[in-house]
């Protein structure tokens, strides 16, 4: 099969690689599409030394299933499906208490750390367990189902907290994770969704999206506007979906006293945290970590069209041109584009 295969930092080949033969518990997926997460771009750099050569990266895909091991009994041949990234091993203590994200011997596709190398999507075929598969409701296209891991951790981060219709919830990062955030929140009832970030069009889509007001921190003061937009009180609720040191003091000093922030963004390892701030004004911090069985779920809200996924698709291309386009990512210009996925 052709895959893209990771041979060094930096370095990504079209090879030809051997097809993956699937366990007796695993079916074999023609891959359809295949997204570039941020992850892949930070892992193809070798700044997060999760991605070790050599690697078929890839882990936000769907296609159609070529055949399955003997021992797998729910799925055919012919049938379109997508995957979770996380492979859990269903049993373990989280995984028996539904917490799949936090499973004991968590592997995730496309992902190559110390402990473990599980080759991913970026290629013709994949072959995966098939506890993690779901079905694509038949009105979804390949291109939207490769959606579904971004839009599960945003569906998983919402689920987090309790969310009131009285509400004000800010959402520190316009990027396409707090893109698919906003449209969680006003899927779960928030009325009032503040929108932070630094591009003006990104906060244009936002408001198409769904957050009732934006700010641009680059041109004022986010935290006064805040302020001011609620009354002198502050926000109920936070999401930080940056990970880094000035968007977590941001969303952590827009909320009122008593308020909660979730924290979905992870570019940093570590932060500068205001500790007193924290304690003094009790807030409440929530980590959030992948998904958790959302998929049914999202792949449902998709279908209805209640989470929109088509504008952060910035180019649907062929699996031969991703070489061109993880360089075209890591350009300083690379953020000008939300989602880019590959067709094998």
């Amino acid at each position: 099969m052709k895959a893209l295969l990771l041979t060094a930092p930096t370095k990504l080949e079209l090879v030809d690689f051997p097809n993956p033969a699937p366990a007796d518990d695993e079916v074999l997926v023609r891959v359809r599409a295949c997204g570039i997460c941020g992850s892949d771009i930070h892992g193809w750099d070798g700044s997060t030394g999760r991605r070790r050569p050599p690697l078929i990266m890839g882990h936000e895909a769907s296609g159609e299933i070529v055949s399955a091991g003997p021992k797998v009994t729910r799925w055919k041949a012919g049938d379109r499906v997508t995957f979770d990234s996380t492979i859990s091993c269903g049993q373990c203590h989280y995984c028996l208490a539904g917490q799949v994200n936090l499973c004991d011997h968590r592997r995730v596709v496309g992902v190559a750390p110390v402990e473990y190398r599980q080759h991913g999507a970026f290629a013709e075929f994949v072959a995966l367990p098939a506890r993690i598969l779901y079905a694509l409701p038949d009105q979804l296209t390949y291109a939207q189902a490769a959606m579904i891991e971004p839009v599960s951790i945003a569906i998983h981060a919402v689920g987090r907290v309790k969310i009131a219709p009285t509400d004000t919830v800010v959402v520190v990062g316009s990027g396409m994770i707090g893109l698919f955030v906003i449209q969680a929140l006003r899927w779960a009832g928030a009325a009032r969704v503040i929108a932070v970030d630094l591009e003006d069009k990104r906060l244009a889509l936002a408001r198409e999206l769904g957050a009732t007001d934006t700010i641009n921190s680059g041109t004022g003061d986010p935290v006064a506007e805040i302020q001011r937009l609620t009354g002198g009180r502050g926000a109920d609720l936070a999401f930080e979906v940056v990970g880094i040191s000035p968007t977590l003091n941001l969303a952590l000093a827009a909320l009122k006293r008593g308020g909660s922030a979730v924290l979905v963004g992870n570019l940093s390892a570590k932060t500068d945290f205001p500790m007193q701030a924290v304690v003094t004004r009790e807030l409440t911090i929530y980590g959030t970590c992948s998904s958790a069985g959302e998929y049914p779920l999202c792949l449902d809200l998709i279908a209805r069209g209640t989470i929109r996924v088509e504008p952060m698709i910035s180019a649907v291309a062929p699996l031969a041109d991703g070489i061109d386009w993880f360089q075209r990512l890591s350009a300083k210009d690379g953020g000008k584009y939300m989602k880019v996925i590959l067709q094998p």
